[in-house]
This record gives structure tokens, C-alpha cells and sequence, in this order.
């Protein structure tokens, strides 16, 4: 499946780059597992940046878990990983 001509005709002269994204769209656009296009969705989401507003709530919420205990220490940390190695 080509998307449009104009890429086809353009192709020589599209860097390695651009190519491989039409390749990429063109794949995507066949995709018919769904679980794998919600799979891809949620990585996309994930890759998102944040913008300042959130990232300040984000900081605001940890500061506030932490000043009500709500966190694990390092050393707490280090025992559950050995733990872990034990099993």
C-alpha cells in the first residue's frame, strides 16, 4: 500500500530518515492487530512531554507523599531487592 505518488516519484530524493517514517506510516496504516496498535498508543502516550503545569503537580504530589511517609527508604529498597535474589 503506497500512501501518496508524490512519495513514490520522491523517493530517491527523501533522506534515510524520512524513507523509513513513510515505511513506518505505511506499515501503521495496514496494522490490524489491536492489541499492538493499543500497545503502540500507550508507548506514544508514555513519550509524551510534559508540560511545566504538570510536571509542577507532579513534584507537589511527590513532596506530599512524602511529608506524609508514604515512600520507601533506600535501605528499604535495597532489603526488598535482596530479598528478591533469594527466591
Amino acid at each position: 500500500m503506497r500512501i501518496n505518488r508524490y512519495f513514490e516519484s520522491n523517493a530517491l530524493i527523501m533522506s534515510g530518515t524520512q524513507a523509513k517514517k513513510l515505511e513506518l506510516l505505511e506499515w501503521l496504516a495496514a496494522l490490524q492487530d489491536k492489541s499492538l496498535i493499543e500497545e503502540l498508543a500507550q508507548w506514544k502516550a508514555s513519550r509524551q512531554r510534559t508540560s511545566i503545569e504538570a510536571y509542577n503537580q507532579d513534584i507537589e504530589s511527590a513532596d506530599a507523599e512524602i511529608e506524609a511517609g508514604d515512600y520507601t527508604s533506600h535501605e528499604e529498597a535495597v532489603k526488598a531487592i535482596r530479598s528478591w535474589r533469594e527466591q
